[in-house]
């Protein structure tokens, strides 16, 4: 029921189908019961009246039966297909949405395999049960109560023999479902392990084959696999047992009810029409006690997939509009970080007590050792995060009482590891700005210099780039996000070592970009290379998440502090 509750405002648009859909199978049942009645009268016609004209008329009857069953079937089965395929993708566009506005700390807990696992795999394992089963159900529960009236009518001794077993079916359920559900949520789990391994290992393929580990890779993919299929094997093996003892023990029913029938017959209580509709009538009733079983199943499997589905829809946002946040309007691209501290876990504190000012215009540079926090305020700066105390302002307004859409909008993002989508060339550039006509492009990939290369390529700016942009160098890649950033035209600019990938001709051409594009707006930068940051009208030199030294870079290296040792144990570039 906790399923059927989570995914009913999925379900209630397509009522309207289900319902006709639940009709057509309540007439599909009804008619199954009617022929197996007809045929019973059939079989006294033929065998004990003798009456060729009353034969004639019952195939008649019987025959239209059968269409008119054929017609129910086909629209209850398209019915029930259509719905269960809509609303499920109905609730992976959903879940797909909830996914967009998640934080980064989210995406920093999971693994990518892990949430394409419960997006399609575990989605469609309740989708089955939602909206298939019930209308099984129907049909199910129609057979099962027209054929026990049908029997109590006709016999009533003979209907109890079949009842008698119902209790032990509904123990031998309960004891399979525990071991069923147990394994179904194993090999759930499993197989989002798989699919991580799998993801990870193909999107780092040159990293495993530089560092010769084909092989330890292809083990860890064969132990994982047999792992899984030796949990999928103790369930089929579960299986194989479950459904043949509960059809056993309804067959044995049936048995009981032909021994104790046929000497009704032979005692003249009852005619062999009779006796065959009854079997009949026993033999359908197998149906319901497997289709039960079987929706069991499919409950004990739902239920480990629900609880990994809905535990992604129920995740809250870290970050998040408050009510009273307003839009951002126009800026002039003032930031003041005051007294903040953060961290991304409460034991390890990645920035302590930071403040600095950043004035319309300016461009502020970020130095300091590995792990002195300077991606950490990038992240702060663009609100990924927020600070744990202290505060993040803009033109004098806390950035947590402005909408984050609107605060998204002021900045372009050019990170270290550059990030392209499957696509054309045109359509990453686009990606700033998707109105923006080609022309604008244009001049967007000359500012980043990125129009001659672009242009040199078999297909121009049509050329597809490759998953993740495998199909272009890192330097081609990085000048891409530089005009994708240029198009977005935004009043703060973060580069998060932006020229990293270039070499030293490509660095001098994009810097210039930058240069042009840094005009009147505020930048901030970080960056190991010298010529990124020499221009810089402050530099702030971080270590242990803390600002140890401001100021220019004529003025740091005077005062021979943690700026000089960087610049000339680190820093110093030789020049080619």
């Amino acid at each position: 029921m906790v399923i059927f509750k989570r995914f009913l405002p999925f379900v209630r648009p397509y009522v309207p189908r289900l319902l006709l859909a639940g009709l057509l199978v309540t007439g599909v049942a009804l008619i199954n019961l009617t022929l197996v009645r007809l045929a019973g009268t059939l079989w006294d016609v033929i065998t004990v009246q003798h009456d060729a004209d009353k034969m004639t008329r019952s195939i008649g009857w019987f025959l239209g039966l059968v269409i008119l069953q054929g017609l129910c079937s086909m629209g209850h089965s398209y019915l029930t297909a259509w719905v269960s395929q809509t609303v499920v993708a109905d609730f992976r566009k959903h879940l797909f949405g909830h996914l967009q506005k998640l934080t980064v700390s989210f995406f920093a807990r999971r693994r990518t395999g892990e949430l394409l696992s419960r997006l399609m795999s575990d989605v469609t394992v309740i989708q089955s049960l939602v909206t298939e089963a019930p209308i099984d159900g129907v049909k199910q529960l129609v057979t099962f109560v027209g054929g026990i009236t049908f029997l109590l009518l006709m016999n009533w001794q003979l209907c109890l023999l079949i009842l008698v077993l119902l209790p032990l079916l509904v123990v031998v359920s309960k004891i399979f479902g525990r071991w069923l559900k147990s394994l179904s949520t194993a090999i759930q789990d499993h197989t989002a392990a798989l699919s991580t391994l799998t993801e990870e290992v193909i999107s780092g393929i040159r990293i495993v084959k530089s560092f010769v580990q084909t092989e330890r890779e292809r083990t860890r993919f064969s132990d994982q696999v047999e792992q899984t299929l030796h949990l999928t094997l103790r369930r089929a093996g579960i299986m194989a047992v479950f459904i043949p003892v509960i059809s056993l023990l309804t067959f044995s029913s049936a048995t009981a009810v032909l021994w104790y029938g046929g000497r009704q017959v032979i005692d003249g209580v009852v005619t062999p029409g009779d006796l065959f509709a009854f079997v009949l009538f026993a033999g359908i009733l197998i149906g319901p006690f497997s289709s039960a079983a079987k929706i069991f199943t499919q409950i004990k499997e739902a239920q480990g997939a629900t609880q990994r589905v809905f535990e992604i829809l129920d995740a809250k946002p870290d970050i998040d509009d408050r009510p009273d946040a307003q839009p951002l309007g126009t800026i002039s691209g003032h930031v003041r970080m005051e007294d903040v501290t953060f961290s991304y876990d409460t034991r390890h504190p990645v920035l302590v007590h930071l403040s600095f000012e950043a004035k319309p215009g300016e461009l502020v540079a970020f130095v300091g050792p590995t792990g002195a926090g300077k991606t950490t305020v990038i992240n702060l700066l663009h609100r990924f995060y927020d600070p744990m105390e202290g505060r993040l302002t803009i033109d004098g307004r806390d950035l947590r009482d402005v909408t984050l859409d609107s605060w998204y909008r002021q900045i372009a993002l050019v990170p270290q590891e550059t990030i392209l989508f499957g696509g054309t060339i045109l359509d990453n550039i686009r990606y700033g700005n998707r109105e923006a006509s080609e022309a604008t492009v244009v001049a967007a990939s000359q500012a980043a210099h990125a129009h001659d290369f672009i242009t040199g390529l078999p297909d121009g700016y049509q050329t597809v780039v490759g998953e993740k942009g495998v199909n272009l160098s890192g330097g081609q890649r990085q000048r891409i996000a530089i005009a994708r950033a240029i198009l977005k035209n935004p009043r703060i600019l973060l580069l998060d070592e932006a020229t990293s990938s270039l070499d030293t001709e490509s660095e001098r051409l994009v810097q210039e970009a930058l240069q042009r594009l840094m005009e009147n707006r505020t930048t901030f930068v970080v960056a190991h290379r010298l010529s990124t940051i020499q221009r810089a009208d402050r530099i702030l030199v971080l270590d242990k998440g803390q600002l140890v030294e401001e100021g220019t870079h004529t003025q740091l290296m005077e005062r021979k502090g943690l700026y000089h040792y960087l610049y000339t144990i680190r820093l110093n570039e030789p020049t080619t």
